[in-house]
């Protein structure tokens, strides 16, 4: 519950008394005696859902911009007209929302003093660099906590809906901020870590299952980043503790940053184009979301002027937000068509490896395993490249066969290909591996 305190001006207090009392709130009037242009203070409980309703019922019976109004946060009011009041406003509302005041404290509070940004932003780019390097998803994790972007993230879409441009202003200040500074840091992280020999230098490091992981931004990627920027405005419009939707947050942003400064520092400029793309998705849909959310809890600027700048402005980057990920689009719907591709191909070598294996002069062979590798070629000045990363190809199959000690299959390679090549319609490289199964006798 909020306990409010209505500094009353001059003139108003009849107004305000007749609206308390019109909405049936339990109130208490003290007569202001210090001498200045209030006349009285109004103190009263209400419900977090019902303290924005209430203070424009107020100022719409006459009660100027120039009253004081503190709103403290309160444990409990056992009276039983409280208890009404409170049943009244989550039919009429729906339950927690706290009020516009309130969210716009809040926001502003959750951005850290510019030093402390740094830092901590420094510190957390470190940290995923290293937990990336070392594959361990619990360093990542870490690192995640202690990033403090989830402040500037909701603080730009709330200055946006409720017009406050210096809110907004500085919260994508510090969005962009936060990202070169991660990526910066990682990058310097990454390059100490290869060329003073911590890590081996000569290591591909898209086939670290922590960075590989966010080299393929696909759609799914964007539902991630949307459902963090909604979660986080829920959480914030509710009054409840945002921490770990910010570790949701700093999810979609701190990792794949660290991965971009792991690409650059191990010259692979595709992963960090893929990691970078995969940030700048991650940043819009955030703040897409964000906005969206907040205008859908119907948040609004009170004065009629405010209301129609902030419509216009809403709607301007929104369209900004959506036109940069449609562009953005065009390399995830690309991943994802890729990676359709490549679970077709290998549902069809999985097809062909297990018909050819099901032959009458191969029953005493066993498929152990099969495994896909791919390769993507692409030439930046006279060097070639070759990596695992999106818009791949399949260029080899790997089966497993155990075989009984001296059995021999001739052609097995060849006809694997080439049921390979008809189910898939790719011509691959097909590598047999052979394990020799011992049989021993009870």
């Amino acid at each position: 519950m909020r306990l409010l305190q209505v500094s009353i001006p001059t003139g108003e207090r009849e107004a305000v008394v007749q609206a308390l009392d019109a909405e049936g709130i339990d109130f208490f009037l003290t007569d202001e005696t210090s001498g200045r242009k209030y006349t009285a203070i109004a103190t009263f409980p209400l419900p977090p859902n019902a303290v924005q309703p209430v203070l424009d019922k107020l100022h719409d019976a006459g009660l100027s911009d120039e009253a004081h109004t503190v709103i403290i946060d309160a444990e409990t009011d056992t009276s039983r007209q409280f208890e009404q009041l409170e049943k009244r406003y989550d039919a009429e509302n729906g339950g927690d929302r706290i009020a516009r005041d309130e969210i716009l404290t809040k926001a502003r509070e959750m951005s850290p003093r510019f030093r402390t940004f740094i830092f901590m932003t420094v510190v957390s780019a470190v940290v995923a660099t290293a937990g990336l390097l070392l594959d361990s998803p619990a360093v990542v994790v870490g690192s995640m906590v202690i990033a403090p972007l989830v402040g500037p993230a909701l603080g730009a879409g709330v200055g946006t809906v409720l017009d406050d441009r210096d809110l907004f202003v500085r919260g994508v200040k510090l969005q962009l901020l936060g990202v070169v500074t991660a990526i910066v840091s990682a990058t310097v992280f990454a390059l100490l870590v290869r060329y003073l020999y911590l890590f081996p230098p000569n290591t591909d490091v898209t086939t670290i299952s922590q960075i590989s992981g966010r080299l393929s931004p696909d759609f799914l990627s964007l539902i991630v980043a949307l459902g963090a920027g909604a979660a986080g405005i829920v959480s914030l419009a509710a009054g409840v503790s945002v921490a770990l939707v910010g570790v949701m947050i700093a999810a979609a942003l701190i990792p794949p940053a660290a991965a971009v400064g792991v690409g650059i520092a191990w010259g692979e400029p595709m992963v960090a184009l893929a990691a970078g793309v995969l940030v700048l998705v991650n940043v819009l849909s955030i703040n897409l979301s964000a906005i969206a959310t907040l205008q859908y809890m119907g948040y609004q600027p009170r004065s009629w002027f405010r209301l129609e700048r902030s419509r216009e402005e809403t709607i301007r980057r929104i369209g900004f937000l959506v036109f940069s990920l449609a562009v953005l689009s065009i390399f995830l719907g690309g991943v994802t068509y890729s990676t359709y591709q490549d679970a077709q191909f290998e549902e069809g070598a999985d097809t062909a490896v297990t018909e050819v294996f099901s032959a009458s002069q191969l029953q005493q062979a066993e498929r152990l395993d099969m495994q896909v590798q791919y390769q993507q070629r692409f030439s930046m000045g006279e060097n070639t490249y070759t990596s695992e990363l999106p818009f791949r190809e399949p260029s080899r199959v790997i089966v497993m066969v155990g075989r009984p000690q001296g059995e021999r299959y001739p052609n097995l390679t060849t006809r694997l290909q080439n049921r390979i090549e008809r189910e898939t319609g790719r011509e691959v490289a097909v590598q047999v591996r052979y394990i020799e199964i011992e049989e021993t006798s009870a």
